[in-house]
């Protein structure tokens, strides 16, 4: 009875935190038509504070979506292009000779804001891609002999361009591993296109305004930290991340010979971490098995290695979630 009681406090409590979401998707939805769902995972990744990266051929409003969001809250973004030639301290920044003063000092990199958009992060040779990721991982910089904290929040939102391969350094399972989601982002549809064609030609393009503050998206992580998280869901998450490293324990024998290895342990905390996030935006205190299904593809499609057996038979990870949503238990 008292876990009732609490649940219904938490509930409440939620519902009164959870009130920026609105705001937010409202200011978004003033400048990106369509993408709801890109919209919603830059949400979900922000509370659960965790990376994006982001999948889709260009123009598809990735670079406007971030920068939109880190206006809504005033934070401070900075967009970076990867190319073959780019260098880490290109990123982190690097020690400079001041004459005036004699002596070195640090002149700090475009990592060192709130939001980063690292553009085509796969044209960058692998040096670059681990400068990045380390302070993905670690939120921190380290230049000379000083080490530097990252601003908090910290979202690290990086796009791949799937139709070109040439010129490209793919990330490596490892470090595709550190993304907290990887969205596929599709063509909008013809109405939503339209829209788009009337907002670009007309005289007032519509902006985003501020709403938040960085300190309210701190606030709201440790809020949603609280959402609860019932047995039977740590068991069904934890069933659907094994049905990827056993899948013969879990009736898809099929896929044996198509998976080459499974979902880490990064996936079932990141699998709990965003659907605690997902229920924050649906303004709810507890987490349910439809929240689970509804962030699995984004969290686990990365985290699935397949065998040169799949590819043949063009059977792709998002075939196996599906699968796997169809045949484990519901709770």
């Amino acid at each position: 009875m008292n876990t009732q009681i609490d649940i219904r406090e938490l509930n409440e409590r939620i519902q009164r935190e959870s009130s920026f979401v609105d705001l937010i998707t409202l200011e978004m939805n003033k400048v990106i038509v369509g993408q709801k769902h890109m919209i919603e995972r830059l949400l979900i990744g922000l509370l659960a504070n965790g990376h994006i990266l982001l999948e889709g051929v260009p123009g598809l409003a990735k670079t406007l979506a971030i920068k939109s969001l880190a206006n809504t809250i005033d934070a401070k973004f900075n967009r970076i292009q990867f190319t073959p030639d780019l260098l880490p301290a290109d990123l982190l920044g690097t020690m400079i000779y001041s004459q005036k003063k004699e002596e070195f000092i640090v002149k700090k990199g475009p990592l060192f804001a709130n939001f980063i958009l690292a553009d085509e992060i796969n044209r960058a040779p692998a040096k670059v891609q681990s400068a990045l990721l380390e302070a993905m991982q670690e939120r921190q910089v380290t230049i000379g002999e000083q080490t530097y904290k990252l601003d908090e929040p910290f979202l690290v939102m990086a796009t791949q361009n799937p139709i070109e391969q040439e010129g490209t350094y793919p990330l490596p399972e490892a470090q595709v591993d550190r993304f907290l989601m990887k969205i596929v982002i599709q063509y909008p549809n013809k109405e939503e296109e339209k829209l788009i064609l009337r907002q670009q030609i007309d005289e007032n393009i519509p902006t985003t305004n501020t709403v938040l503050k960085p300190q309210d998206i701190i606030n709201a992580r440790k809020v949603v930290k609280e959402v609860y998280i019932d047995e039977k869901i740590e068991n069904y998450i934890t069933d659907f991340v094994f049905a990827t490293r056993y899948p013969g324990e879990y009736k898809l024998e099929k896929f044996k010979t198509m998976i080459n290895y499974g979902a880490s342990p990064r996936a079932t905390i990141n699998l709990a971490l965003t659907a605690q996030a997902f229920a924050f935006i649906k303004r709810r205190g507890y987490v349910i098995p439809e929240d689970i299904r509804a962030v699995a593809h984004d969290v686990l499609r990365h985290r699935i290695g397949l065998t040169y057996e799949a590819e043949a038979e063009n059977i792709t990870s998002t075939d196996i979630i599906n699968e796997i949503l169809n045949t484990i238990e519901v709770p």
